[in-house]
């Protein structure tokens, strides 16, 4: 099982470096975040603003839009077949795409974290593991419900613009504010605050609650796309 799933990550190494829409995607926010903080001050800015911002849209535009791309594209061109006839299975290939987009996701966290205390990057970095898993989770539901790429875009865009942007647009706006408090994004947004200025790791047993049920509706999600589509 490790073998194939090592063999599923290394292919999607190499695809990575041919399909530069993906590639931009693990990259975009960790340099924007690097020249925005390094470049931009601005009087009563909040401290490490960039950061806090880009890190949460990072969790739901990343992971999400790269899962659901690279599994379409796959079906849609049939090169998926050929690893089911290499003896791979559809949970071996799943597992493979998830940990392979894990992995480029937290390298790029950790280049975000460059500008945080060092005390916190652990928890900053723990935080960041746990919001990149739940979007590939969703990222992968859509990959394997929608019929071709084409089809995973159109899904993934309205389900991406809601968990980035309006725990963004809920920092300027009390009614979205109070919108966004059901989505795991906005939840992990108020993690990152306590964790990148001051070490604090809480959100109140609802923000944990909240966290948990979007993490539980998404798997039951990929569960039910999973066993009504497959990867056929």
């Amino acid at each position: 099982m490790m073998r194939n799933i090592f063999v599923v990550i290394r292919k999607q190494i190499k695809d990575t470096f041919k399909n530069k829409t993906i590639l931009i995607q693990f990259i975009l926010f960790p340099l924007m975040t690097i020249i925005m903080e390094n470049t931009i001050t601005m009087n009563d800015m909040p401290e490490l603003f960039f950061t806090r911002l880009f890190s949460v849209m990072y969790i739901g535009m990343a992971p999400l839009t790269s899962a659901a791309a690279i599994i379409s594209e796959e079906k849609e061109r049939n090169t998926l077949r050929v690893l089911m006839m290499a003896n791979v299975k559809p949970a071996e290939y799943i597992i493979g795409v998830g940990l392979y987009v894990w992995s480029i996701c937290m390298i790029g966290a950790g280049v975000m974290a460059s500008g945080i205390p060092a005390e916190n990057v652990p928890k900053f970095l723990g935080v960041m593991a746990v919001g990149l898993v739940i979007s590939i989770i969703v990222g992968s539901c859509i990959g394997i419900f929608a019929k071709n790429q084409m089809a995973a875009t159109s899904l993934v865009m309205p389900v991406m613009m809601v968990l980035s942007f309006v725990p963004m647009i809920s920092i300027f706006n009390d009614t979205v504010a109070g919108i966004s408090k059901i989505f795991y994004t906005k939840q992990i947004m108020n993690l990152m605050d306590g964790i990148i200025l001051n070490g604090s790791e809480g959100v109140g047993r609802s923000g944990t609650a909240i966290i948990i049920v979007n993490a539980a509706l998404f798997i039951v999600l990929f569960s039910l796309a999973y066993h009504k589509k497959g990867l056929e």
